[in-house]
């Protein structure tokens, strides 16, 4: 956590900050992930999946929360960095005074424990390398007891316990020294170092040593030949490929669901209050996410999300939730961590999300909207899709008319939010197809009324003849950047007049700096402070409208500007603050790059059509 930092005013030591978000690069086993910063610290880890407590909080907090450090002891050491090929190990080459050295971070896909490898290779000269570990278990509640131990004739290997956890991590020799335990070794060139660190629960023996080898061929190969398959042509090839290498990293696989970030409470607005978990999953996001993986040949994973997502739903539909745990669990709630500080002072850190208990008119729109294009993908017919999508549709006869939170999770009155009353439009719409292209069976003739209700009533309540634009609730006069979906659930066309004009709207009210923000928090009742960043979703959606609506030059202009937000392994947040030209909010985030795909996919497509 080099360059940043603060005294401590008691005892006149320096404490290192969290790097910027953009600093950070993620690796994966598909079960959770880690926050590695440029610097060659671990600073966010949660094993044994996305969502458990961590064991390294230094992201939220400083060094003290926990980190592993592996770096050179040089502080002037130069650090490049790259993913190897189309996977998510990660190589940072080291230059110092005295030499070269590679270290290679990753985490073992597939061999059903939660391991973290770091493996320092020699280049050239003779590099002094030093290590810095400090777990602390439970949202850095718990500091474990450390001890070395020798099994197995392993003299190297030290173990911590606290509760529940324990990690054995093998290696250099680590002494204490202080709240840390700390080495340094050397490195030649051509020699090979391996530090590996093994979560395990407390209550059972370590596992036996990984072979590392082996390990970094199975992974590496793993990822390849997933990555084999995707084809995508265009100047924003390598962008598509690596957003969705960040889906599958952020897909829990022996589940299926998708978090929508590897991280909890980085802020939206650096300072305040915005801070959510986004390590669940959200339903909104199925019919982007399926629409994505199916388009680049990933029928096999659009199975399991499906199938994923009919799990979490089954039941009662008056019980349906917007998000949902990895495995779909209910039971979200939010509550506010005392023992993390927050990132570089934002706070409260939160886990959990209270949005969960929200009312959301669209979620079972997009759950209508992707189960549809399954069907039209030719994804076989899943055995409860039907009658699952009926017992929806069966409680939307009932409730069409109530208000909601909307797509922006709003902590203010529910209200009748023009894009959720579309997307209740879209699930009557894909009732009515369902019945008319596939056969399947359902009180037609009531959906197509309801239908037709509901587009009445949007076009006399959520648009604005004033304004030439929809608008962000019934009687709103503001704009939202959600309305660029309309066209994406085919309520009207891209280049329909009422679109153009709300685009127009768009431009003029929520562009900042060349960016779309989600609304304008200052006249918005969403029921916190007003300050926030660009949204960079709602960018790309801009992207894809203009595409779609003739303007290619403009989407091939805003493409590369937000293509190039990215960071140095290409990965993105949810936000980006223009004036302090950072990234902000949780990362990587699953919805940026899915909606970057889709982007890119829009303008390809677009190629053909005459530019406006």
């Amino acid at each position: 956590m080099s360059g940043v930092g603060a005294t401590d005013g008691e005892q006149g030591q320096y404490v290192a900050m969290p790097l910027p978000i953009e600093d950070y690069a993620m690796i994966s086993d598909c079960q959770s992930a880690a926050m590695i910063g440029r610097d060659g610290s671990i600073d966010w880890l949660c094993f044994p999946r996305y969502d458990s407590p961590s064991m390294f909080g230094a992201l939220l907090g400083d060094e003290s929360h926990g980190r592993w450090l592996v770096a050179p002891a040089e502080p002037a050491a130069i650090a490049r960095r790259s993913y190897v090929d189309r996977t998510v190990l990660l190589v940072t080459r080291w230059i110092t005074s005295t030499g070269e050295v590679e270290v290679t971070d990753f985490m073992p896909h597939g061999n059903r424990r939660a391991d973290i490898v770091r493996r320092v290779r020699g280049v050239t000269g003779t590099v002094r390398m030093r290590q810095d570990l400090r777990i602390r278990f439970a949202y850095a509640s718990a500091t474990p007891w450390v001890r070395q131990v020798e099994r197995n004739g392993d003299s190297r290997a030290l173990v911590a316990t606290a509760g529940p956890d324990a990690v054995v991590v093998r290696g250099p020799r680590l002494k204490a020294h202080g709240p840390s335990h700390q080495g340094e070794f050397d490195v030649a060139a051509g020699e090979t170092v391996d530090v590996v660190l093994t979560w395990y629960p407390s209550y059972r023996e370590a596992p036996d040593p990984i072979d590392v080898d082996d390990a970094i061929r199975v992974s590496s190969d793993w990822w390849k030949e997933w990555t084999s398959d995707i084809e995508h042509d265009g100047p924003y090839s390598d962008h598509v490929v690596r957003s969705l290498i960040v889906l599958k990293a952020l897909t829990h696989e022996d589940t299926g669901g998708i978090a929508a970030a590897a991280t909890t409470s980085l802020p939206e607005q650096f300072g305040g209050e915005r801070n959510w978990d986004y390590r669940y999953v959200w339903l909104r996001d199925a019919s982007l996410t399926l629409s994505v993986l199916l388009n680049h040949g990933y029928q096999d994973e659009a199975e399991h999300w499906r199938a994923w997502l009919l799990r979490a739903i089954a039941g009662d539909p008056a019980d349906v939730q917007i998000m949902y745990g990895l495995a779909g669990e209910r039971d979200l709630p939010e509550r506010t961590l005392t023992t993390l500080p927050g990132y570089r002072g934002s706070s409260p850190v939160r886990i959990g999300n209270g949005a969960v208990d929200q009312y959301q008119a669209d979620v079972i729109g997009e759950v209508m909207v992707a189960l549809h294009e399954a069907r039209e993908k030719g994804l076989d017919e899943a055995k409860h899709a039907w009658p699952v999508q009926r017992a929806l549709m069966a409680f939307m006869e009932k409730h069409w008319k109530r208000t909601d939170s909307g797509i922006w999770e709003m902590r203010g009155r529910e209200r009748h939010f023009t894009h959720s009353r579309v997307m209740v439009w879209a699930a009557f719409d894909r009732a009515v197809k369902a019945v008319e292209d596939f056969g399947l069976d359902g009180p037609v003739d009531v959906w197509r009324r309801l239908r037709d209700a509901i587009r009445a009533e949007i076009e006399e309540h959520g648009f604005s003849a004033r304004r030439n634009s929809y608008v962000q609730y019934y009687g709103s006069g503001d704009v939202d950047a959600s309305l660029l979906i309309l066209p994406q659930v085919g309520y009207l066309q891209a280049d329909d007049p009422r679109m153009l004009g709300t685009v127009a709207a768009i431009e003029r009210d929520l562009m900042q700096d060349g960016l779309v923000l989600r609304y304008r928090s200052e006249t918005t009742p969403d029921g916190l402070p007003p300050g926030e960043y660009p949204f960079l979703a709602c960018s790309f959606w801009l992207v894809e409208q203009y595409a779609a609506s003739g303007r290619g030059d403009a989407a091939s202009a805003l493409m590369d500007r937000l293509v190039g937000l990215a960071n140095d392994v290409g990965l993105l947040s949810e936000e980006y603050d223009v004036g302090g030209k950072r990234q902000a909010g949780n990362t990587p985030q699953a919805l940026s790059h899915l909606a970057l795909v889709r982007a890119a996919d829009a303008i390809e497509h677009g190629r053909a059509m005459p530019t406006r």
